[in-house]
Formats: C-alpha cells, sequence, structure tokens
C-alpha cells in the first residue's frame, strides 16, 4: 500500500481498476491482467476487500520470482548462464524499487524469461509463437520494456544480423510492437492525466534520479571494496571476499551513528536504475552464453577477444564480495523502510479513526496529515493518503479522512467516485462517501 499502491489497492477493493486508472496507462496492460484481474474476480466471488488486497500483493510481489522460474525452465544455455544473472539482477537491482508498486518492478520480472526464451526456443511454430508472446508480454509491462525489449535484440544483433536466432525474434518483435501502437492508439489517456504522464515520463528517464543518499552510499562502499582488493591482491594472497569485511563495518558504524536518511520515496526514481543496468546485465548475460563460434561471426569484430580477455580475468570471488556488500545494503534499507512503514501507517489509522478535523481542507470530515512528524512523514505519498486512511483503518471505515493539504493530483473525477460509491459493495459505504465527497470537492 506504499506510494501509489493505496489507490491501486483501493482500487482493487472497489473492483474498479480499469476506470479508477489503468484505461489511462493501457500500453502496461500486462501487469493489469497479471495481478488486477484476478484480485478484483476474488473480491466479486467472495465480497473481501482485504483478500483481494492481499491477492493483489501476492501477484504483484511474486512476479520476480515466478520470472526466475520461468527463466530457469527456458533457459538451455551452458550452465544456464542467462538464469544466474537474472538471479543476481533480481537480488541486486529489484530491493531498490521494493514497496513501490512500479510496472518496472514487473517488466524486471518478464525480461529475464523473454531473453532466456530467444535463443533457446525451439525453431519450429511453437518456439515462434513462444517468443512472440514473451515479446508481447515485455512491452506490455512498461514504456521501459521496449527498451528491455531493444537489448534483447541487440544482444540477439551479436551473433549477425542474418542469424536465424535474430530474424525470429525481430519477426516476434515488429508485430509485437504494432499491437502496442495500436492499443496506445485506440486507447487515450484522461485529458486530466495526460500532462502528467508526459511528466513522469521525463522523470524516469532523469539521471539525476541516482542522486539518492542511499545509492550514493552503495556505490561508495562498492568503490572502497575494489581499493582493498586491489591492494590485498599486492600484499596477500587472502580471499578478495575479505576485502569486504572493511566497507562492511564502516557501513555498520554509518548506520548506527550518523544515518539520517531514509530509502522511501527514491524507490519510485531508482526505477531509472532497473531500466539502465537490467539491459546491460542481460546483454552482457547473452554475450557469455554465446559460444566462441558465435562470438567471431559477431557484427562486432572485437567481440570475441574482448568477451574472452574478460571472462579470463574476472574473478568470481570478487563478485561475491560485491554482492555480499549490495545484499547488506539492502537488508538494511529494507528493514529501516518496513518500521518506519508500519510507524507511519499507525499514525494515519491514528487520524484516520480520532476525532480531530481541519474543516479548512473542505469537510469537517477532513484531518490533515501534516499533524503527523515531519520525520515519519517522509513515507507520505500525498495524492494517495486518503485511499490509505480508508485501507488502515478498522474495517475499512474510518472516522476521518486524512488529506494532504499540498496534494495538487487527485485520481478521480466525481463521476468515477459517485459510481463507485454506488457499486463497489465490498468496501463500507461510510468510506465510499469520504472518497466521493474528497473526489467531488477537487475534481469534475
Amino acid at each position: 500500500m506504499f506510494g501509489d499502491g493505496s489507490i491501486f489497492s483501493y482500487a482493487v477493493a472497489a473492483q474498479n481498476a480499469w476506470a479508477f486508472h489503468w484505461h489511462n496507462i493501457s500500453s502496461r496492460l500486462f501487469s493489469y491482467v497479471f495481478a488486477y484481474i484476478p484480485a478484483e474476480t476474488y473480491v466479486a466471488l467472495t465480497q473481501s476487500a482485504r483478500g483481494g488486497i492481499f491477492v493483489y500483493g501476492l501477484l504483484h510481489f511474486s512476479a520476480p520470482l515466478l520470472g526466475l522460474l520461468a527463466t530457469w525452465a527456458a533457459d538451455r544455455t551452458l550452465g544456464r548462464i542467462i538464469f544466474i544473472y537474472a538471479c543476481v539482477s533480481t537480488a541486486c537491482l529489484c530491493p531498490l524499487v521494493f514497496g513501490f508498486p512500479t510496472e518496472m518492478w514487473m517488466a524486471h520480472a518478464v525480461f529475464w524469461p523473454a531473453l532466456a526464451l530467444s535463443p533457446s526456443a525451439p525453431r519450429s511454430a511453437a518456439g515462434n509463437i513462444a517468443v512472440f508472446a514473451a515479446f508481447l508480454a515485455l512491452i506490455f509491462t512498461h514504456e521501459g520494456g521496449l527498451v528491455f525489449a531493444a537489448a534483447i535484440l541487440f544482444a540477439l544483433f551479436l551473433r549477425g544480423w542474418r542469424d536465424s536466432l535474430f530474424l525470429r525474434a525481430s519477426g516476434a518483435f515488429l508485430p509485437a510492437l504494432t499491437i502496442w501502437v495500436i492499443i496506445r492508439i485506440a486507447i487515450q489517456p484522461d485529458d486530466y492525466i495526460s500532462g502528467v504522464l508526459a511528466s513522469a515520463a521525463y522523470r524516469f528517464i532523469d539521471v539525476g534520479n541516482l542522486e539518492q543518499p542511499g545509492l550514493i552510499l552503495l556505490l561508495g562502499a562498492l568503490w572502497d571494496y575494489l581499493i582493498l582488493v586491489v591492494i590485498l591482491r599486492r600484499v596477500s594472497a587472502a580471499s578478495p571476499i575479505y576485502a569486504a569485511l572493511l566497507p562492511a563495518l564502516a557501513l555498520v558504524i554509518y548506520w548506527l551513528y550518523l544515518d539520517t536518511s531514509l530509502l522511501a520515496d527514491a524507490r519510485y526514481e531508482l526505477r531509472t536504475v532497473l531500466l539502465l543496468a537490467t539491459p546491460a546485465l542481460g546483454i552482457a548475460a547473452a554475450i557469455q552464453a554465446m559460444g566462441e563460434e558465435d562470438r567471431r561471426k559477431s557484427p562486432l569484430k572485437f567481440l570475441a577477444t574482448f568477451a574472452s580477455a574478460i571472462e579470463k580475468r574476472l574473478d568470481p570471488q570478487i563478485l561475491l564480495g560485491a554482492i555480499a556488500l549490495i545484499l547488506l545494503m539492502h537488508v538494511v534499507e529494507t528493514a529501516k523502510f518496513v518500521q518506519a512503514w508500519e510507524d507511519y501507517k499507525s499514525a494515519i489509522r491514528a487520524l484516520a479513526t480520532g476525532s480531530d478535523s481541519d474543516p479548512g481542507l473542505g469537510s469537517p470530515l477532513f484531518v490533515s496529515s501534516k499533524r503527523i512528524d515531519a520525520d515519519l512523514n517522509r513515507l507520505a505519498w500525498n495524492s494517495t493518503t486518503p485511499y490509505l486512511s480508508v485501507l488502515v483503518a478498522p474495517a475499512l471505515t474510518p472516522a476521518r479522512l486524512v488529506v494532504d493539504p499540498e496534494t495538487g493530483y487527485f485520481w478521480l473525477s466525481c463521476a468515477i467516485a459517485t459510481e463507485s460509491e454506488r457499486t463497489s459493495t465490498a468496501i463500507p459505504l461510510q468510506a465510499r462517501e469520504l472518497i466521493r465527497q474528497y473526489s467531488c470537492l477537487h475534481r469534475r
């Protein structure tokens, strides 16, 4: 329920995710079909709003695991090289955005089985259909899926532009892209949100998103680790993994005595890391999976020599030490985030069930989220706070709707909120009335 997850979870409980938002992002249909339709179906069958939200969360957050299982099943490379890279990518990259329900999380999960299928699927009608389906699913996860698809095509192009695998993948991608374009043209976003989507797209590709304390801290620890590896190799025959101990100790001291940061809303911005790093790892995996003959036939004449030199010089123990540091960072930052999130939900619940109100917000049934301590309010996502106050209230029945007075974006139009008030029977009427009142106050 963090970030946009509050409105998405509320939409599932209301059995109206398509009208609430997903018709505005039709190019992400895979995520909608995968996580939202089953969850809404569960609500329709059981009238359990919380059960439907659980199904939605389970499906969304299980996507990386399911993606790895599919990659393992599809990968026919020697030693399952692509699967190994997929595991490393999942462990090292996905925790950066954990908690925020970004569809890039889904794109990452679909990318790896699509990459594994492209060279491994049988050269038959069934294999061709499987590759087409993989590309179709990938580009309908998120707009970044197009970048991921391009990375797969480039990885296969390295075998030669006349190579049958590259030609098959190109033949699968083009009709998938055609379908994507048709859907984008046929289902246009609302006028209210189209500008917001354009602004979000620019934010997504902004490398300034990488200027986050948590990421800078991680990169600094890895840099120190590499320096220590070089020193350790010159003075001792000890394992490079020992070089990770000093940066790990420094991180622990920092967390205990100096740390004031919280990797919360930055999890949305760090989608950019997935966009940049995932294709790079995928191309590296594809190159390592290629045989020497395929590398020699590559249009990039230096590929065979370069790849062989890297493989000979690369020490797996150095990589293990780096991965250990990354995982240490993720464990601590995730624990900090989850604990703070639980405290923040408790603060929202206290306001939603209390007697305090701020009539200046438009109703005596509204209360300002600014009553929460500023340090804890770092977890706020101002446009979805009202929906969170419904979700955390006992029996989904808040006495007050918690509202952020600084928000400038409102998810539901008055018409949609009014229709939801009439039809969304799994959510108590009192909560639906509050959401309708809030929506009609701000957006016609």
